[in-house]
């Protein structure tokens, strides 16, 4: 695996090297991940109201951001955004709750979810929280195939971000849907004020964890947050981040999802010139997402299947 060191000096490449990082971070995503988009969408099934403090987050009760908020959605209503989800040719469906976990009740329904999703012959995933290994073994028993559960950022600025639970409350979970045998996706966001030394910190630990797939969002501020007054980073920023975590992560799926739109907005295609090979189709949790077809024309003009 690549040092701190090496993580640094491509978080520093010169704007006029950038192109040549960039090239390379291809090479190695096509020898290790070939050139097939992986392509997933999510639907929003317990929104805002969230006990927790985390700074970016639009659905913290602690934040006045005018988010939606509504309890649990049913199982059939969950199926139905997972049907859709298929139609458009998603390849894995992931459900997103808010707060820091599920009552034993609503991880029922959600069991119930799963079932009715996995019936259907579409990669089920799932979002929830903190969560101990027997809901998890419930859940993977229903059809479950991929748990999601995010570090956010380094360990060393973990505090700065959340005090209500920790990063290795974090740590526990993504490990504990790993010893159920499900597969990991875990990522985190990028511009949350870390510095590059912590960026690197994120990456290595993730390379340790070894997921499946790895989500990289990158901070869109949103109005009424803590972080709401903070810079975004720019576009050469975002292309040597992707990078990053192409050459620590040679054969992980590496998606961007969050700010992808509102950050990079017409070069959303540098998401693949940097490295990367998915992101998410449809909508996001509180925010909006391209069209279907604008994402696949943007496959397609990376030349990679959908």
């Amino acid at each position: 695996m690549p040092t701190k060191s090496d993580g640094l000096a491509i978080l520093n490449t010169p704007v006029a090297e950038l192109p040549e990082l960039m090239r390379q971070a291809r090479e190695i995503r096509d020898k290790h991940t070939g050139q097939h988009a992986q392509l997933c969408s999510i639907v929003n099934a317990k929104s805002g109201a969230c006990p927790e403090d985390c700074a970016y987050c639009a659905q913290s009760g602690q934040h006045q951001t005018g988010v939606e908020t509504y309890a649990l959605l049913p199982p059939e209503k969950i199926l139905a955004k997972a049907l859709l989800a298929k139609k458009n040719g998603a390849h894995c469906f992931g459900i997103v709750t808010s707060g820091k976990g599920l009552s034993p009740r609503d991880i029922e329904q959600v069991v119930e979810a799963v079932r009715l999703i996995a019936a259907e012959d579409i990669h089920a995933a799932a979002s929830l929280g903190i969560i101990e290994k027997e809901s998890l073994q419930k859940l993977k028993n229903a059809g479950l195939r991929r748990y999601h559960h995010n570090l956010e950022t380094a360990e060393s600025y973990f505090a700065q971000i959340c005090t209500t639970h920790t990063y290795e409350d974090r740590v526990r979970t993504a490990r504990a849907a790993k010893a159920v045998g499900l597969e990991l996706c875990c990522g985190g966001i990028i511009g949350l004020g870390e510095t590059k030394e912590q960026r690197v910190e994120l990456v290595m630990a993730l390379a340790e964890l070894a997921p499946e797939s790895v989500p990289l969002n990158f901070l869109n501020p949103i109005a009424g947050t803590r972080l709401a007054n903070l810079q975004p980073l720019d576009i050469n920023d975002i292309c040597r981040t992707i990078a990053l975590f192409r050459f620590f992560l040679p054969d992980k799926n590496i998606g961007v999802m969050g700010g992808r739109e509102q950050l990079l907005r017409d070069r959303q295609d540098l998401v693949f010139e940097a490295g990367a090979n998915g992101f998410m189709l449809g909508d996001y949790l509180t925010t909006a997402g391209n069209s279907v077809e604008s994402d696949y024309a943007l496959v397609a003009a990376a030349g990679l299947t959908a």
